[in-house]
């Protein structure tokens, strides 16, 4: 696999969907993820990207305009100790309660599959960072349905231990625009990770599709201290 330059494959792509990128800074003091949400209606481009304790949830900008809260408002971001979990649905919900009562993060995922959203069968992808004693793993799933036939559920998880200084994986919803969407494939692309977290945030806000683009969330974790910094960025201001 060659590793691809995370800014390339943004610009490139007017429609991934959403996205998670997890990885570890060129300076290996942090681990990095960020999530970003898109847009093709009003009612998915009616969103903010809101801070809710150690994590962050999706919030109606005009409540007026919210036709359909199901799949488009949940909790992206949640801690759970030592774990920051990142997903692109309300599984993140899933996870969290059930590594709470000792389930691993793949034994969570079997209770869920992809979104209900016919004919798109959007993936639900996932991702959780673990940081502890200055040690760092971290492991990204994709629930998909089996190539646009939701009869069947088919399910990735890939974990990596000891993550390399500027290296990172990048899964997204979707492979390109298209009516229906076609699902991601393959395994999370390898990215660089490079700057500081105001460089990568920027980097990654000024690469997503213009007029599709809607929220954006960065973290970086201290992998010595578990202490972290946050960016937020929201098209609706």
């Amino acid at each position: 696999m060659e590793m691809m330059s995370l800014e390339t494959q943004l610009s490139k792509n007017a429609y991934p969907g959403r996205g998670i990128v997890i990885g570890k800074s060129a300076d290996g003091k942090y681990a990095v993820t960020a999530y970003f949400i898109m847009g093709r209606s009003e009612n998915s481009r009616n969103r903010v990207f809101v801070e809710d304790g150690e994590g962050i949830r999706t919030q109606a900008f005009d409540p007026a305009k919210l036709s359909d809260p199901s799949l488009i408002i949940y909790a992206p971001v949640r801690v759970l100790g030592n774990k920051t979990i990142v997903t692109n649905g309300d599984q993140t919900d899933t996870i969290y309660e059930l590594m709470d009562k000792q389930q691993t993060f793949e034994q969570s995922l079997r209770t869920r599959e992809f979104e209900p959203d016919a004919p798109n069968f959007t993936p639900r992808i996932s991702g959780v960072m673990h940081v502890e004693n200055g040690n760092y793993n971290y492991a990204m799933s994709i629930l998909k349905s089996n190539n646009g036939n939701p009869a069947s559920c088919n399910r990735y998880t890939f974990a990596y231990e000891n993550p390399q200084d500027g290296e990172g994986r990048f899964i997204h919803t979707y492979m390109s625009d298209g009516d229906p969407l076609p699902s991601f494939e393959g395994e999370p692309e390898w990215v660089k990770i490079e700057g500081d977290i105001d460089t990568f945030t920027n980097m990654i806000w000024n690469n997503l599709n213009e007029e599709n683009k809607v929220s954006l969330f960065v973290r970086y974790i201290d992998i010595a201290t578990g202490e972290y910094e946050t960016r937020i960025i929201n098209k609706n201001k």
